[in-house]
């Protein structure tokens, strides 16, 4: 069984009838992976030593998510360990806005644990150059009507 860390916003905010985060641990739970969870304000680095984090082993709940019913109970809590982010097999950084000091911090973080040997999936420097709602500032001005024509 592979573990897989999601780095994301606190649990308590899932909406799991719409969030993607919620469907990627769910199919990967489905898959026989391990589902481990942290906030970027849980991972700490000190020189000389790891990259870790406070990371709690999540069990989610079969259930049926729907906007009627926006915050069912939908994971148990397994165990919390201090870890190093190299132990684990894969690293997914799905932290949404804003895009504050801290969010700039971790993907600091997830590129030194990188450098230890950590696979973080959403390469932390691309996460801190390009951030999702800033990137289509940078795109033609005609690809940019072309998307709000779309999209609204």
């Amino acid at each position: 069984m592979k573990s897989l860390l999601f780095v994301a916003d606190p649990l308590s905010t899932f909406k799991p009838y719409k969030d993607s985060t919620y469907a990627m641990m769910r199919e990967a739970q489905a898959r026989g992976h391990g589902i481990w969870f942290c906030h970027p304000s849980e991972m700490q680095w000190q020189s000389g030593q790891p990259v870790m984090a406070s990371c709690l082993r999540i069990a989610l709940r079969e259930v049926q998510p729907s906007p009627a019913t926006p915050k069912p109970d939908w994971y148990d809590d397994q165990e919390t360990q201090l870890r190093s982010l190299a132990s684990f097999d894969a690293i997914i950084m799905r932290k949404d806005p804003p895009f504050d000091a801290e969010y700039i911090y971790a993907t600091h973080l997830l590129e030194q644990a990188q450098r230890e040997g950590a696979r973080v999936f959403n390469d932390p420097r691309a996460l801190r150059d390009h951030p999702e709602p800033h990137h289509f500032g940078f795109q033609p001005r005609r690809k940019r009507q072309r998307y709000r024509r779309r999209f609204g």
